[in-house]
């Protein structure tokens, strides 16, 4: 779009523009009378920190925070300022009768509280730890009070959302309560699962029943390896009383230390015995982790190194089996104490049977005491959890007491950099709302504008849209002459013209009667006002022949339109009477829009004879005036040309190029599907398409070009009834004639 194209839209839909300019106005107007002046006060407040103390949650210290400039904690206070609650705690304290008094009236609350918080502006700029406040109102004598008012009860409400004082205490008191009655069931519960146990610590009882079970096993082992060992002792003597041949084993047996051979067989017995008590572990289903088996685990792996050495060391150790050794029989002596070993050997069996049983009952009791191990220790953990909870509680009362005894309600870290300034006139809403209300007319005229001449008006309006838009040659652009005072200035021209030819009283003579029954001056007279448009219409057309090298007689032009009532007859006539004017021959000019044919001469620019004279030259002769000019008029015979001339177009068009005439001008109907203008364009030197401004849309002038391009017909365009909107000193986009 280029500065034309918004000069040609601004121009021609200035009265809409004006318009909407004018309503807007008047709107602008009426807001700025009808609304009350509205005057504010300001205020500054600087965050420096902000302390949050929360004494109802786990943590058990205060939190400082940082004002964080245009973070989070600046918008958390503009929240609590512009929060409804806090208006309507200012307009219950200043009084809503007050506050209504100049918006509106009455004694509603929220109404009231309505009417503060939309009065309240409050804004920080970026990276900036100070807070602006403002209030507007149209009553200049409380925007003061009621500012000084909404700053304190925000320091009160910051007060009692960050340190959480005052109906807290009674929380505080009721969970410390609480907490202490769950410590004293907690304390019952594990006495009493102790009292059952008879432990009085977990860790004292569970290590002295360890000690007990391994001294009593240690006792246990060397018992019964005694009396196994008695026991071996006794059989050994039996068979070497029964054998006297001594073998291999039994030579190297005697070559062994008898020290050794005791150690052996003591260790040989233990293993025995720990083998069998970790069988009866594994038989009362103790875990592989349990104390008890590990210990007689680690208790076989050491005998086992034990055995392993001696053996290697002394080979024939293994053919004593388990343990036996040199008694009284290999030497074939008897033994005199006999009847004391059977007592001793009685007596170390009854006290393996006592330990036995005490080893019994020390398990019994480490089972148990492992099965309410886990309940004890969730006891304990559980109590000690209470009682840091308790220890909390207690502290966060005491801390909020002190607080709320000592003032904390007096926030230090809110600073005012300036109060509540008096009240003033606020150059906001009033004059805003105004001026947008005028800017807001204007640009919605401008946007109308736009929108009809980009969208919705799609019809042909200036000169250069046949070439940019259309793409067709323009001859000339013919201004509507019923607007602007065009008729009278070109008329006036003609009249005045020496050119001309004819007087006043002659241009009165050449008048016809229109189809409103008024009287007007006919296209070929002088005094016409489209005279000098058909003269250079006439002369166009003669160079664009002359240029193409067309010099043969006559020349078949044809004037036709998209649209009906674009001016075509017109035209034709005159651009008919005006090339009669050039003295070079005869013009005929063939109309195929009316009812019965009318075929028309021109010479001099005068009407000659009827069409049936118009190719016999032996009845033209009663209409010669001077100098080879005839005046040829229609003759009425009835013949419908419209549904005669195409059918014997054919048969008449060697007639017509056979003739005397110069220029013959086809008077054709609009171009639409079914009418003759496209089947008879391709016979036809020239096509002039006739477009009527602002009225044929530019989708029909295409489509018709179309129609008329599949005859091959040589289409120019003229742009008929033109409207200059555009001063020339702002922009002169085509020739001017004025």
């Amino acid at each position: 779009m280029t500065l034309g194209d918004v000069y040609f839209v601004v121009f021609r839909h200035k009265w809409k523009i004006i318009s909407f300019a004018l309503a807007g106005m008047v709107a602008a107007a009426s807001f700025y009378f009808l609304n009350p002046p509205v005057y504010q006060s300001e205020a500054e407040l600087f965050i420096r920190y902000i302390t949050d103390s929360r004494p109802v949650t786990a943590a058990a210290d205060n939190t400082i925070r940082t004002s964080d400039p245009g973070g989070s904690v600046i918008n958390s206070e503009i929240q609590i300022l512009t929060s409804f609650d806090l208006a309507q705690q200012v307009a219950q304290t200043i009084g809503p009768e007050k506050i209504l008094a100049k918006a509106g009236g009455g004694k509603d609350l929220i109404t009231a509280a309505i009417v503060v918080r939309r009065g309240l502006k409050v804004s920080s700029a970026e990276k900036s730890s100070v807070i602006n406040v403002i209030f507007q109102h149209p009553d200049p004598t409380i925007v003061q009070p009621v500012l000084s008012e909404i700053i304190a009860d925000y320091l009160s409400k910051h007060t009692e959302i960050h340190q959480a004082l005052g109906t807290e205490d009674d929380f505080l008191a009721e969970q410390t309560t609480q907490l202490r009655a769950q410590i004293a069931q907690t304390e019952r519960e594990l006495m009493m699962t102790k009292t059952n146990l008879g432990i009085v610590s977990l860790d004292d009882t569970k290590e002295n029943i360890t000690k007990q079970i391994s001294r009593y096993q240690g006792q246990l082992y060397d018992l019964e390896l005694e009396l196994a060992t008695r026991k071996g002792m006794a059989g050994k003597a039996t068979d070497a009383a029964l054998t006297n041949l001594p073998t291999t084993n039994s030579v190297m047996a005697l070559e062994i230390p008898a020290d050794q051979k005791d150690q052996y067989k003591k260790i040989t017995s233990r293993l025995a015995l720990l083998q069998k008590r970790n069988d009866g572990f594994v038989e009362q289903g103790f875990a592989e982790d349990n104390v008890l088996v590990m210990e007689v685990t680690e208790q076989i792996n050491q005998n086992k190194k034990l055995k392993k050495k001696l053996e290697e060391q002394y080979p024939g150790l293994e053919s004593l089996g388990t343990g036996s050794t040199a008694t009284d029989a290999e030497s074939g002596t008897a033994n005199p104490d006999s009847d004391r070993g059977v007592v001793q050997t009685a007596l170390l069996e009854s006290r393996v049977s006592v330990l036995h049983t005490l080893l019994d009952k020390l398990r019994l009791e480490a089972a148990g005491i492992g099965e309410a191990e886990p309940k004890i220790l969730d006891l304990q953990r559980k109590e000690k959890i209470q009682e840091q909870n308790m220890q909390f509680f207690i502290k966060s009362l005491d801390d909020a007491r002190i607080n709320e005894a000592l003032g904390a309600g007096k926030i230090s870290n809110i600073k005012p950099i300036q109060q509540p300034t008096p009240p003033s006139p606020a150059t906001s809403k009033r004059e805003k709302m105004a001026a947008g209300l005028l800017a807001g007319g204007i640009l919605g005229g401008l946007a109308l504008a736009f929108l009809i001449e980009l969208f919705l008006d799609r019809s042909v309006k200036r000169p250069a849209e046949i070439e940019t838009k259309l793409n067709l040659p323009l001859f000339l652009s013919i201004p509507n002459m019923h607007l602007n005072g065009s008729r009278s200035k070109f008329e006036q021209r003609q009249l005045s013209s020496p050119e001309a030819g004819s007087t006043v009283s002659k241009a009165v003579d050449d008048k016809t009667i229109g189809k409103s029954g008024n009287l007007q001056i006919a296209p070929w007279s002088a005094s016409n006002a489209m005279c000098s448009f058909y003269e250079a219409l006439r002369d166009r057309i003669v160079v664009h022949f002359e240029v193409k090298g067309l010099t043969r007689n006559p020349k078949l032009v044809a004037v036709t339109s998209a649209n009906r009532g674009a001016g075509v007859t017109t035209i034709a006539t005159g651009l008919a009477a005006s090339l009669s004017e050039t003295g070079e021959g005869n013009v005929l000019l063939v109309d195929m829009n009316v009812e019965q044919g009318a075929v028309q001469q021109f010479y001099k620019g005068k009407p000659g004879c009827p069409l049936d004279h118009a190719f016999e030259s032996e009845k033209r002769g009663d209409a010669l005036m001077q100098n080879n000019l005839y005046v040829v008029s229609d003759s009425s015979n009835g013949d419908k040309l419209p549904r005669i001339m195409p059918k014997r177009f054919s048969s008449l068009l060697p007639k017509f190029k056979a003739s005397d005439y110069d220029y013959i001008i086809f008077d054709m109907p609009p171009v639409t599907q079914t009418s003759v203008t496209p089947r008879l364009a391709g016979h036809m030197d020239m096509v002039l398409l006739v477009v009527e401004a602002e009225k044929t849309n530019r989708d029909v002038v295409l489509r018709a070009n179309s129609l008329l391009g599949e005859s091959k017909a040589n289409v120019i365009a003229i742009l008929n009834k033109t409207r200059k909107y555009v001063p020339e000193k702002l922009h002169q986009e085509y020739l001017s004639d004025s």
